[in-house]
């Protein structure tokens, strides 16, 4: 058998996205040779940059005479094959759903190759010479229970080019009874929980995503995030993605001794729990932060590299599910403020009241931008879909920074109401003679937004326009 000694650790692109080819270095002497077959540091950095998959079990396929061919198979998981003895022609085809469906790869691998093949990806393995042994490590443990793809070996579309004609090998009976390209259910994208489905954010995010089979919206009723059993009420292995848009929002019910509780169970314990899974299974933990976890004594904008100091129970809990979910291998945490959605909200109440005759105190010196639900949901959605590393995500409204009375001012012109009708008053006239215990508040709120084309952003008030119907009530 001829080795190729010699080769720096490199990687080469291949048509079908994600599968890649590998060169290993091989060290060779009248002894025999050596190499790293997986070195997770140096294969997962520089320009190597293959994905850290967190394979989690090794498997070894030991075939005695050539031309013995297996596949074509698409599994559920991400795979890394290498070849120990011998030499192997490998075909891939790539099955899942998507514009590259069907497309077609092939080369031999020997000893000095390697591949990385992505979830979903039909992969088949051909034996060029007798006493061959493969073997790959998978990031997933092996189950009957989960989604299969399969491909014929023979398939006319795809037109392999076998070394071997396949009249000629020895293949099993189950393999030769695989459907042709045309009859293949494509493998599924692995899921996207989202939480928290039926407040402001959560609706937003099922209009942004759409209903498939691969996203599922979770409520409380459907899913507890704070159940001891959380841990087995899915089969978190199918899941790519968790979107976090549950939370406890109350800020002055926090402050009570109930309230306190429920802060802590739903912003801190079920986020812990949540990266906890995310990172045992390879998920990329989406978190929705608040400018709460900021006191608001700064006389700039927030950036994402500031300190947090809250001030009261809520921010000191959002500040507390950042902190976790920061140590999560795959996360995003994406900061907003003054969020308005489909849902009970302070534009909502403010068309109401101009609707009512009311005319109501609003704060005047609290400073901050809008934050509308279908930007954040679009934020989150173009960010994922980049794969852009991890990180924290500022998400706000664009345009000058306002105050509470702005807005409410805004609100009652825009809704065809006379906005004198709205006075304002410090933050501390305000609570005066509040009945139950008030929430410090960050008089300062401004998200500092960068340049990253990433982050959906509009002016807030020309949003809030869009918004308001004529009659006054959101459209």
């Amino acid at each position: 058998m001829s080795i190729a000694f010699g080769k720096s650790l490199s990687v080469r692109e291949t048509p079908i996205p994600g599968l890649i080819v590998v060169d290993l270095p091989v060290h060779g002497d009248a002894r025999g040779w050596f190499k790293e077959n997986w070195q997770r540091e140096k294969m997962t950095a520089g320009a190597v940059g293959l994905p850290d998959f967190g394979p989690v079990q090794n498997n070894i396929s030991f075939n005695d005479a050539v031309g013995t061919t297996r596949g074509i198979h698409a599994e559920p998981w991400d795979k890394y094959v290498s070849v120990a003895t011998g030499r192997i022609f490998g075909a891939w085809v790539d099955l899942r759903e998507g514009e590259s469906f069907g497309t077609v790869f092939t080369t031999e691998l020997d000893p000095s190759t390697a591949i990385f093949v992505p979830r979903g990806v039909g992969n088949s393995y051909q034996t060029l010479e007798p006493d061959t042994a493969y073997a790959y490590l998978v990031n997933d443990h092996w189950s009957p229970d989960v989604t299969y793809t399969f491909l014929n070996l023979a398939d006319e579309t795809a037109a392999i080019e076998w070394p071997i004609p396949l009249a000629e090998v020895e293949i099993s009976a189950k393999d030769k009874n695989h459907p042709r390209l045309a009859d293949v259910v494509p493998m599924p994208p692995r899921k996207i929980l989202v939480t928290g489905a039926n407040g402001q954010l959560g609706r937003a995010l099922r209009e942004e995503f759409g209903d498939h089979p691969w996203i599922e919206y979770a409520t409380r009723a459907d899913l507890d995030l704070t159940s001891p059993d959380l841990d087995a009420a899915r089969r978190w292995r199918d899941y790519g993605t968790i979107i976090n848009a549950a939370a406890y929002t109350k800020v002055d019910a926090a402050e009570t001794p109930d309230g306190r509780v429920e802060a802590w169970a739903a912003n801190v314990t079920a986020v812990a729990a949540l990266a906890r899974i995310a990172t045992a299974n390879g998920i990329t933990l989406v978190h929705i932060s608040s400018d709460y976890v900021f006191d608001g004594c700064k006389s700039e904008a927030y950036t994402t590299e500031d300190a947090v100091s809250p001030l009261g129970v809520y921010g000191q809990t959002k500040a507390a599910g950042d902190a976790i979910v920061s140590a999560v291998p795959r996360h995003h945490i994406f900061r907003t403020s003054w969020v308005i959605g489909d849902g009970a909200n302070f534009v909502r109440t403010m068309a109401a009241l101009a609707d009512r005759g009311v005319n109501p105190r609003v704060v005047d010196d609290q400073v901050g931008r809008l934050t509308f639900t279908r930007d954040i949901a679009a934020t989150i959605r173009a960010v994922l879909e980049s794969g852009a590393p991890s990180g924290v995500h500022n998400v706000s409204g664009d345009g000058e920074p306002v105050t509470w009375f702005d807005i409410a001012r805004d609100v009652f012109e825009l809704t065809g109401h006379d906005p004198t009708r709205v006075t304002g008053v410090s933050t501390d006239v305000y609570f005066a003679d509040a009945a139950g215990p008030v929430a410090p508040r960050p008089r300062n709120s401004v998200l500092a937004l960068s340049d990253d084309d990433l982050v959906v952003t509009s002016d807030h008030r020309e949003r809030l326009r869009s918004y308001l119907s004529v009659s006054g009530s959101p459209a």
